[in-house]
């Protein structure tokens, strides 16, 4: 499993970003070997992050080529005043099983801790 987290900084968002923004999320999700994504605010409300989980990097690959993604790609400065992306790729996840997540085919019970 991969995950894309992508980091940004919004700027001014206008009808073009919302149009692209759109086709992208659904380009993504028709992308065999999508998961999902989570989406996560800083404390202080600045950065966001949208976190992308993919089967593998070859479906990973196969969104990033796509044209609107790589339209968005081309103009982000329009739209954002910063990004950063980080491509992990998934080892292990675990809990207490209480909790879904698109990490839950890896996921191990995490025995309780002894009292």
């Amino acid at each position: 499993m991969i995950s894309a987290a992508f980091i940004f900084e919004p700027g001014s968002y206008d009808a073009r970003f919302l149009a692209l923004d759109a086709k992208i999320e659904a380009a993504a999700v028709a992308t065999p070997g999508y998961l999902g994504r989570e989406t996560w605010q800083s404390e202080d409300g600045r950065l966001f992050n949208a976190t992308y989980y993919w089967a593998d990097l070859a479906a990973l690959k196969a969104f990033s080529g796509n044209a609107d993604h790589l339209e968005a790609k081309r103009d982000y400065k329009l739209w954002y005043k910063g990004f950063h992306i980080v491509i992990s790729e998934v080892l292990r996840a675990y809990g207490d099983g209480s909790l879904e997540h698109i990490t839950a085919t890896l996921s191990h019970p995490h025995p309780a801790p002894p009292p």
